[in-house]
């Protein structure tokens, strides 16, 4: 008896299982598929960056960005990359981060990781790339005249075989850096160094904002802290 309970299980297990598709693997058309379960995990609630929609100009979600906007934690630099904009950036752009042995540590320590490896750890020109002759031409600071704004203008933008630095620097970190590099400078012209600020108040360095005229234009740009390599 039992065997034959057996084979009988055997026997209808066979047919359910052959009934379930068996060797056709094709899905009914018939089925109804209209029960979504978590269907947030395949259909986004929000909108997709490239998404049709007919709410949105030209019929798709990315929209360009309006007039005027800038990017969250960036500030507009209104001197422009040519020699003009130099020219402007050495004679009119001034550091506004004060002279503290903060900002000149914080300054020689940035230095040394972005620029010491091409212009040497006394700015003389003389960098480890310089001296393994993998790269040639680098001055010395104290060979042309250079202010702390054209410092920033440099490392903003580059300047013949150097890049910009912009994109590794915050604008504090390159105002820092020039504080470090006038001060190379100056020793390597024997030229004293200037006097350290006293601050008694924190600054907030984005609520810097500088002025420049020239021409009767005016140029107004927000400073978070910064400095020029070269």
């Amino acid at each position: 008896m039992n065997r034959l309970l057996k084979t009988f299980f055997f026997a209808f297990a066979a047919l359910l299982i052959g009934s379930c598709g068996g060797d056709d693997k094709s899905v009914a058309t018939g089925t109804n598929r209209s029960v979504q379960y978590f269907p947030n995990m395949y259909e986004s609630v929000g909108y997709e960056t490239y998404q049709e929609g007919k709410i949105f100009p030209g019929n798709v979600e990315a929209q360009s960005p309006v007039n005027g906007s800038v990017s969250r934690g960036w500030m507009p630099y209104d001197y422009e990359n040519n020699n003009d904009g130099y020219a402007s950036a050495k004679a009119n752009l001034k550091n506004p981060l004060p002279y503290t042995e903060a900002n000149l540590e914080i300054g020689a320590e940035l230095y040394n990781i972005y620029c010491a490896i091409c212009h040497g750890t006394n700015g003389n020109g003389k960098g480890h790339l310089v001296t393994t002759e993998k790269i040639l031409g680098v001055p010395s600071y104290d060979a042309r005249e250079i202010s702390q704004g054209s410092i920033y203008h440099v490392m903003y933008y580059g300047i013949n075989y150097m890049g910009s630095y912009a994109s590794q620097t915050s604008i504090e970190e390159r105002w820092q850096i020039a504080h470090h590099v006038d001060a190379l400078t100056r020793d390597l012209k024997g030229q004293p160094r200037q006097e350290f600020v006293t601050v008694n108040d924190e600054i907030n360095v984005s609520d810097l904002i500088m002025e420049d005229s020239q021409e009767g234009d005016q140029h107004t740009t927000e400073i978070e802290t910064t400095t020029e390599g070269h």
